[in-house]
């Protein structure tokens, strides 16, 4: 009887002790510390080299040749590899640990530029975008974040990885419009491959192999162990208290905007008749927003300023709650599938971003995502779901 009331209060004392140093609880405050902030040079430099790729796509595009028909459809193909890929990501993140993943992704990246400084034809162009399935720079970092925080810590963890979302719009948007303008269209690419094998040796020698307490490697009794992509394991997490509902809030609240994303560069071309370095100014000051009623490129950065600060925050918030509502075993898979959110728009963006585009005008992404936002907002208002703190044993 003593024994056993001593060993409970033994996994009591330990468990405290877990959560006092975090989930890496065998790690020291400062080296857990370290780690995090290596997390965000890895996102932030990872975000820089894809901005700077996106800014001169649609130009390397039209130098090669390929039509705006052309062009969704690349766009098409890098959402639908990125969109099978998220979740296959998140699952081997945690199979084999944050470390691995990001390495992965790196080493991805490094796979996909290079690709992309050989594509001097259209079908070495869409070639390129086959290493894009594995590219989740984002979701590593989060991994790692969520791994070496608790539950309470979390949301502001995760929530400064918007600072580097900005310095990677901000310095990958200017750098591959002036690299293209000085040192031709390829030079992002180059710069971008150079970038990646650093960040790959970077998370070899920086992200320790275990980010979380063996303990914590525990896998659920109804989950489908070994397969990296399960439809079960997808509808299992989905079944956690308050998931579906969370994800669908994101992935509504996002496609106003993952539309205007996809249509920006066609509509800085043939709407505002910018340049590649102008259209890549543009991008570093705004990132992600939405369009309204507005006539000019002025009526643009100031509708910028709320929306981007409400698409950050709403990513964060709703990150944050999905990793809370599922086991520490699932934080990797419920990561990619909220990674997979972006790549799902991109998909079937092209279609609807081009109708909107010709058949109703530029302010058609306004009355849009003005419309979404009243319904979200009344939804949430009316519905049940479970906002506070909750985390799944």
């Amino acid at each position: 009887m003593n024994a056993k009331t001593s060993s409970e209060g033994e996994e009591e004392a330990s468990g405290t002790r877990n959560e006092t140093l975090g989930k890496s609880g065998y790690l020291g405050e400062a080296k857990r510390g370290q780690v995090i902030r290596v997390a965000y040079v890895i996102a932030a430099l990872d975000l820089t080299f894809l901005f700077m790729q996106m800014g001169v796509m649609p130009y390397l595009a039209k130098s090669l040749g390929l039509d705006s028909v052309g062009f969704g459809y690349l766009q098409t193909i890098f959402g639908v590899l990125q969109l099978v890929g998220g979740y296959i990501f998140g699952r081997f993140a945690d199979q084999f640990g944050a470390r691995a993943a990001l390495i992965l992704s790196c080493a991805s990246g490094s796979v996909f530029f290079l690709l992309m400084s050989l594509s001097t034809s259209i079908p070495l162009l869409f070639l390129s975008r086959l290493p894009g399935m594995f590219m989740h720079g984002i979701p590593g970092a989060q991994k790692v974040i969520t791994d070496m925080t608790t539950p309470s810590q979390r949301a502001g963890a995760l929530g400064k990885l918007g600072l580097c979302f900005g310095v990677g719009i901000i310095a990958g948007s200017a750098l591959g419009g002036v690299l293209s303008t000085k040192l031709g269209i390829y030079s992002p690419a180059y710069v971008g491959l150079v970038g990646s094998l650093i960040n790959t040796l970077i998370a070899m020698v920086w992200i320790p192999s275990q980010t979380k307490p063996k303990s914590d490697h525990h896998v659920p009794e109804n989950r489908t162990s070994g397969s990296l992509f399960s439809i079960r394991e997808i509808l299992r997490l989905m079944k956690f208290p308050g998931v579906m509902e969370v994800f669908i809030v994101k992935v509504f609240a996002g496609l106003p905007i993952g539309l205007f994303m996809i249509m920006f560069s066609i509509i800085s071309m043939d709407f505002f008749g910018l340049e590649a370095v102008e259209s890549g100014y543009l991008m570093s000051y705004f990132g992600v927003l939405q369009m309204a009623l507005m006539r000019t490129v002025w009526h643009y950065c100031i509708i910028a300023v709320p929306l981007v600060f409400a698409f950050s925050m709403l990513a964060t918030i709703t990150d944050s709650i999905l990793t809370k509502a599922v086991p520490s075993s699932d934080t990797g898979a419920m990561l990619g599938i909220c990674a997979s959110v972006q790549p799902l728009t991109r998909t079937v963006g092209p279609t609807i971003g081009g109708v909107l585009y010709k058949q109703f005008g530029v302010s058609s992404f306004g009355y849009l995502q003005l419309m979404v936002n009243l319904g979200l907002f009344v939804y949430l208002l009316r519905s049940k779901i479970p906002l506070g703190e909750m985390k799944s044993q």
